[in-house]
C-alpha cells in the first residue's frame, strides 16, 4: 500500500495537483491521509508492512514537523517527501535527488538532524536556523497576518524596510566548536543544515546536507553602513553574497555552535518564529 500524508491546511491546489501526479505513476493502491488524523506518527508506522510506502505532502515547516515527532523512532519502510506548500527549500536544496514520481527519498536525510535549543524550546530543524533580519522579517510577516489574514506577504519587502530603517542591528557573541567571535552590527547570523532558507535564500551555498560528519555552516553578515548592506544583500538569493569577505563571515560546525545577542531579536527555524531571543544554541 501506497499511504499518502498530506497537510490539508497547506496550499490546498497546489497540494491536490502534486498529489494527482504522483498517484498517476505509482502502481498498486493508494490511500490518502491528512496528517491531522493522524494522531501520532510512531503509532501510525507501526501498523505497516515493509512493502508499504509513506509520502509526506506539504511545505517545509509540514516537514519539519514530522522530523520531529519521530525522532525517536526507526523508519521500518521508505518515506517520501513531495513539495507542497508555499515553502520549498528543502526541495531547492536536493533538486537532484527528486525521482520520477516526483519525489524525494528522505530515510537517511531526516537522520542525525541538528538539535536546536532557544528559550526552552527543543527541536530537531531540517534547514536553517535564521537570527537577524530573517527574524525580523518573519515577526513582521506574523503581526500582518494576524490583522488582514488575507493579504499576501512580501518578505523582500519587508526585508528591505528593516535593513534600511527598522531593524536594530545587535552584537553578537559566536561560539563555535569552543572557540569565540565577536561581531557587531549583525544583520543575520544563521546556522544551517541546507543550503537554503526563506524561500529561496541560498544562505550557505558550499553546505552540503549529504556529508557523513553532519557538519554544519554558520553564516554572519554585519556591516556599518545599512547602504552597503543593501545593495549586496540581494546576491544572498545566488549564493553569491559570501564572496564579500569584510561584510559576510562563513565558519563549518562540527559538534556545536552558541549565538548569542546583546539585545532580543526574533529567530526563525525552518520558518517558525521564535520572538524576544537572546541566544540559541546547536548541537550534532
Amino acid at each position: 500500500m501506497h499511504y499518502i500524508l498530506y497537510n490539508s491546511k497547506s496550499n490546498n491546489q497546489n497540494n491536490e495537483d502534486l498529489i494527482n501526479n504522483i498517484v498517476e505513476k505509482l502502481e498498486g493502491n493508494v490511500r490518502k491521509i491528512s496528517i491531522f488524523d493522524i494522531p501520532s506518527y510512531p503509532d501510525f508506522f507501526n501498523k505497516l508492512v515493509e512493502t508499504d510506502d509513506v509520502t509526506i505532502i506539504g511545505g517545509d515547516g509540514t516537514l519539519n514537523h514530522f522530523v520531529n515527532d519521530i525522532k525517536d523512532y526507526d523508519l521500518k519502510v521508505k518515506v517520501y517527501y513531495g513539495a507542497g506548500g508555499t515553502g520549498n527549500d528543502f526541495k531547492n536544496d536536493m533538486i537532484d535527488k527528486i525521482d520520477e514520481t516526483g519525489r524525494i527519498l528522505i530515510n537517511d536525510l531526516v537522520k542525525n538532524l541538528p538539535t536546536v535549543y532557544v528559550n526552552g524550546i527543543e527541536k530537531k530543524y531540517i534547514n536553517g536556523i535564521g537570527y537577524g533580519i530573517d527574524g525580523y522579517a518573519c515577526e513582521t510577516a506574523d503581526k500582518i497576518i494576524a490583522k488582514h489574514p488575507q493579504k499576501k506577504i512580501n518578505y523582500a519587502s519587508i526585508s528591505i524596510k528593516g535593513l534600511l530603517f527598522h531593524y536594530k542591528r545587535p552584537n553578537a557573541e559566536v561560539i563555535i566548536d569552543g572557540k569565540t567571535y565577536n561581531f557587531k552590527k549583525v544583520y543575520l547570523a544563521s546556522t544551517m543544515k541546507g543550503r537554503y532558507y526563506g524561500g529561496g535564500m541560498k544562505v550557505a551555498p558550499d553546505q552540503n546536507r549529504q556529508d557523513e560528519n553532519g557538519k554544519l555552516t554558520v553564516v554572519v553578515m554585519c556591516n556599518k553602513s545599512r547602504i552597503v548592506t543593501l545593495m549586496n544583500f540581494p546576491k544572498i538569493f545566488k549564493g553569491e553574497h559570501v564572496k564579500n569577505k569584510k561584510l559576510v563571515h562563513v565558519f563549518e560546525v562540527s559538534k556545536e555552535v552558541e549565538i548569542r545577542f546583546n539585545i532580543p531579536t526574533a529567530l526563525q527555524i525552518d520558518g517558525e518564529t521564535v520572538l524576544d531571543v537572546y541566544s540559541y544554541k546547536v548541537k550534532l
